[in-house]
């Protein structure tokens, strides 16, 4: 048996090395499983990151997509654009999106780990939804976080009865924390927020999802977003948990775009005091044994200025390697 398999194996070097056929043709994409809005492995949000993109067709990105099989990977490309470093794409296993911002996180991550950040202080994507610049920070040298600027927030009314949504998020009526109204918020993409009153009643959330995904289709939301302020973990602001069914995703573990768009919610209800500058540390993840963190500034802006949110975190390559395509 030992025969055989050393036999085996000096004709799959000698393929490897030779470069015969059925190896070297394939094509060879450089790809990276990336956990964002963490500092150790197998903790908060895991993103595919193609950064080598050109040249790949629509179909062969859901196929990776698919084959990567997490919430999201984004795709680099280059372009001609002046101010623009790469422009981006984003895909669930099911659907292409217009914007992720925990991918954005884990491509930041890996262009500055892998020389970026030694030619300049950030990047600027193009992406669906407009411009996305991204901040390194750095500690003597180190990388230790990096910072998007979504675009501005916005929200709009729910039209859909808050005990109905309560039913569909899989949380009692009474759970519901009826000071802050449901609305539906954007800074890349609508998300439908939902109030609740602590995280021990959003971690026993039980979602109906086939049902949640017709309603935020309907309500063209990507997720279900769920938050409170009576948090149980030391050292944050907020609790969230977040669930796209309607995108292929039962539930996202640490969500950089829909917490952007939490933040400008707070904002724009006032619920945040205006006029002022402030950071908020998002904790999320926890129910499902991925725990992350979200730092989000947010400034008011003015008469003449848009609100600005930026969401930052750390992140940690697990997984660098090369798919083969036909």
């Amino acid at each position: 048996m030992s025969k055989i398999h050393f036999t085996n194996l000096k004709w799959f070097c000698k393929l490897v090395n030779n470069g015969k056929k059925g190896v070297s043709d394939v094509k060879k994409i450089p790809v990276y499983h990336v956990d964002a809005f963490t500092d150790v492995p197998f903790g908060g949000n895991p993103a595919g990151v193609v950064p080598e993109a050109d040249g790949l067709t629509e179909e062969e990105m859901k196929n990776i997509a698919r084959e990567l099989n997490l919430s999201e990977t984004a795709f680099l490309f280059s372009t001609n654009r002046t101010g623009i470093d790469f422009r981006v794409r984003y895909f669930t296993p099911t659907d292409e999106i217009d914007f992720c911002g925990h991918a954005t996180v884990g491509l930041a991550w890996v262009l500055a780990t892998y020389g970026w950040q030694e030619k300049a202080e950030g990047i600027v994507l193009e992406t669906n939804i407009g411009t996305v610049p991204v901040e390194f920070s750095k500690e003597a040298q180190s990388l230790t976080a990096v910072t998007m600027t979504q675009v501005p927030p916005k929200i709009r009314d729910v039209e859909t009865e808050p005990e109905e949504i309560a039913r569909l998020t899989g949380i009692s009526a009474e759970a519901l924390d009826r000071r802050y109204p449901i609305k539906l918020a954007y800074t890349g993409n609508w998300h439908l927020l939902v109030p609740v009153k602590s995280q021990r009643e959003i971690d026993t959330a039980r979602p109906q999802l086939e049902e949640l995904a017709k309603l935020n289709r309907a309500q063209q939301a990507s997720t279900t977003h769920l938050f409170t302020f009576d948090t149980e973990e030391r050292g944050y602001d907020l609790y969230t948990r977040d669930f796209a069914p309607a995108v292929g995703i039962a539930e996202d573990p640490v969500t950089g775009a829909a917490n952007g768009a939490l933040a400008g919610y707070l904002l724009l209800q006032g619920i945040l005091p205006l006029h002022q500058e402030h950071r908020l540390n998002i904790a999320q993840g926890h129910a499902i044994g991925r725990p992350g963190t979200l730092v989000i500034t947010v400034a008011a802006g003015s008469k003449e200025t848009e609100p600005v949110i930026q969401v930052g975190g750390s992140a940690v390559i697990t997984i660098a390697g090369t798919l083969q395509l036909p």
